[in-house]
This record gives C-alpha cells, structure tokens and sequence, in this order.
C-alpha cells in the first residue's frame, strides 16, 4: 500500500495576504473554500481578471498600503488610516501629502538607514578574525 499524498490548503484570509489583496473584495467563490499552494501558485503565475484589478485599483489591505505609501503599517494606524484604500485615495495621499504621512516617512528613513548602519557594523565584525 502507498500513502496518500496530503495537500495542503490554507484558508481564503492566508491566500488573500499571499496574493496581496483585501479578501473582502475577493470573489465571494475564492472567500468560501480554502485553497491549496498550487491553486495560489496557479493564481500568481496567471492571474485572473478579478486579481489583476484589486490589484491595480484596490481597495489594498493595509500591508499593500503602508508599502505604497513607504511608511509602516504602525505608521499607518498613527495617521488614523485603519481601512483599506484604494489605488485613488493613496495616490491622493501622496499628493496632499499630510504632516503624519510626512512624519511617518521622515521616521521609516531613519529606521532605514539604522538598518544599514546595523547590517555593516554585523558585517565587520564577522570579517575580523578571532583570537
């Protein structure tokens, strides 16, 4: 007798994150089943129609969005964005350019270069020899 292959599912909120998008705004079919990794995979390589439109026009969950806008997510709830957004309002965002967008992306640089400064200082000291 041979085993079963098992495949593994997650359920539609994990596909959703995988995929990027807002599961809410999903098709109710992809919202009520889970989906195996070759489904999701499946998705990513050829996406349909659906996908590729939350994916330009949104509404984005708020990982997308703290990434268009360069901030983190906690950045994000600061600044009282807690909804998802569309492509339209980050855009407008951008433009406006709020003073808490403007002090989130001040505070993600300096996170940022601090990183850096961290990775290089780990770096050297894994190149000096050991006594």
């Amino acid at each position: 007798m041979s085993a079963k292959k098992s495949t593994q599912t997650m359920k539609p909120a994990t596909a959703a994150k995988k995929l990027g998008v807002y599961l809410p705004a999903t098709p109710a079919e992809f919202q009520e089943r889970d989906h195996t990794i070759d489904e999701v995979e499946a998705l990513q390589e050829n996406p349909p129609e659906w996908l590729v439109e939350l994916r330009q026009n949104g509404p984005h969950p708020r990982p997308v969005i703290a990434v268009r806008l360069g901030v983190s997510i906690a950045g994000l709830a600061r600044g009282g964005v807690t909804d998802p957004l569309t492509t339209e309002q980050i855009n407008d965002l951008r433009e406006d350019r709020p003073n808490w967008l403007v002090r989130e992306r001040d505070i993600q640089e300096e996170v940022r270069k601090e990183e850096e400064r961290v990775t290089a200082r780990d770096a050297q000291r894994a190149a000096k020899p050991r006594s």
